[in-house]
C-alpha cells in the first residue's frame, strides 16, 4: 500500500530534535517496517535525517516565516500544493498530523475516494490561542470540522485530546457517527533505537530529555537540584526558548548542569547513557491546560532502563506506579 503521510504544521521539522519530529519518524518508520511505501509530505524539512530514512519520499512546500496572519494563510496555501501533489502522485491511504489550517485529508479523500487517517497530538486551537496567535479562530474551527468528518478514524494520543476532538465537532450533522470513529492510541517508543545501557558507577546521572519550554518544569528541576542533600549530576538534553534563562538560574543558584542542547534522535541514546534516572517535572498548571499530554519523554526512559521521577499529572499516572 502507497501512503501518504502529511504534515502541514510549520512548527515541526520532520527531521528535527522535537518529540513531534521524533514522532513522525517513528510512524513512518513503523509503517515502512510492515512494508507499506510511504511518502511524506511537510512544510519543514530539519536537518537530522537518520540513516535508515534517508531513502524516504519526502516533499517539502515552505511556509514564510512571516505575521501570524499571513502565516495562516500561508499554512492554507502549502496544505493546497501538497493536496495537488498527493493527488498526481497517487496514494492508497492518506495519514496526517493535525495541523491548524490544512484541510488536505479532507479534500484528497473527496477527490479520490481513498480512506483518510487524522492523527491529533494537542488541542491545537486552544493551545495556539493560549501561547502563541491565532488569528482565524473560526477558520481554525471550521478545518477541524472538516478533518475529522472526512477521516475513516481520527487517532488522538490521550483520552483528554479525544474529548476535546469530540466536544469541537459535537456540532456536526452526522456527530454521533463521528464520535464513533474517535480512537486514543496513547504513544509508544521504539525499543530498537533505545534500549538500557550501564549507569555511570561515579556518580548519580539525573538527566531531563525534551524541548525547554515552560511547561516542561525544567527551572523547577534545577532548583531542585540546589535544594538536594546529596549530590547528583544534572544532565540537559534539548534545547528552546528557555535555554539562556536556565543557564542563567542555574549559574545563580551554583548548580553545575551538563546541557548537551539539541540532539538528533538517533543520538539519544548516546547522550542517556550513563544516566540513572529520568526526570519529567511537569509543573501543576492549573485545569485542564496541560492534562493532554502523552509523555514520550518518560516512556523513552522506562525503554533505556532508568528508574523515572516525574509529576502526578496528565497520563503520567497511568505509565508509572509509586
Amino acid at each position: 500500500m502507497r501512503i501518504a503521510y502529511i504534515c502541514c504544521d510549520p512548527g515541526i521539522p520532520v527531521f528535527g530534535t522535537k518529540g513531534a519530529s521524533v514522532h513522525i519518524q517513528e510512524v513512518v518508520r513503523e509503517l515502512r517496517s510492515i512494508g507499506h511505501e510511504v511518502a511524506l509530505y511537510a512544510v519543514r524539512s530539519g536537518k537530522h535525517v537518520p540513516d535508515d530514512l534517508t531513502d524516504l519520499e519526502l516533499h517539502l512546500e515552505a511556509v514564510a516565516d512571516v505575521e501570524p496572519a499571513e502565516r495562516e494563510q500561508a499554512q492554507a496555501h502549502a496544505a493546497e500544493r501538497i493536496v495537488s501533489r498527493v493527488i498526481a502522485d497517487g496514494a492508497d491511504l492518506v495519514y496526517e498530523r493535525y495541523s491548524l489550517f490544512s484541510t488536505a485529508l479532507a479534500d484528497i479523500t473527496a477527490a479520490t475516494g481513498v480512506p483518510g487517517i487524522l492523527e491529533v497530538n494537542a488541542p491545537l486551537i486552544d493551545e495556539q490561542r493560549r501561547h502563541r496567535s491565532l488569528v482565524d479562530a473560526s477558520g481554525a474551527a471550521q478545518v477541524l470540522h472538516r478533518q475529522v468528518a472526512a477521516a475513516r478514524a481520527t487517532v488522538c494520543v490521550s483520552d483528554p485530546v479525544a474529548d476535546w476532538v469530540r466536544r469541537r465537532t459535537a456540532d456536526l450533522p452526522d456527530a454521533n457517527d463521528v464520535v464513533g470513529r474517535i480512537h486514543t492510541v496513547p504513544n509508544g517508543v521504539s525499543v530498537r533505537r533505545i534500549q538500557p545501557q550501564p549507569e555511570d558507577p561515579d556518580r548519580v546521572v539525573v538527566t531531563f530529555v525534551g524541548t525547554l519550554k515552560p511547561w516542561h518544569g525544567v527551572a523547577d528541576l534545577i532548583t531542585a537540584a540546589a535544594l538536594a542533600r546529596q549530590s547528583w549530576s544534572l544532565r540537559i538534553i534539548g534545547d528552546g526558548p528557555e535555554m539562556d534563562s536556565l543557564r542563567a538560574q542555574a549559574g545563580r543558584l551554583g548548580v553545575e548542569v551538563d546541557f548537551r542542547g539539541a540532539v538528533a534522535p538517533q543520538d539519544i541514546p548516546t547522550h542517556v547513557a550513563g544516566s540513572a534516572i529520568g526526570v519529567a517535572p511537569y509543573p501543576d498548571l492549573g485545569g485542564g491546560e496541560q492534562q493532554y499530554f502523552s509523555p514520550m519523554k518518560v516512556l523513552e526512559y522506562l525503554a533505556a532502563g532508568l528508574a523515572v521521577v516525574a509529576s502526578d499529572v496528565g497520563q503520567v499516572p497511568q505509565l508509572l506506579e509509586d
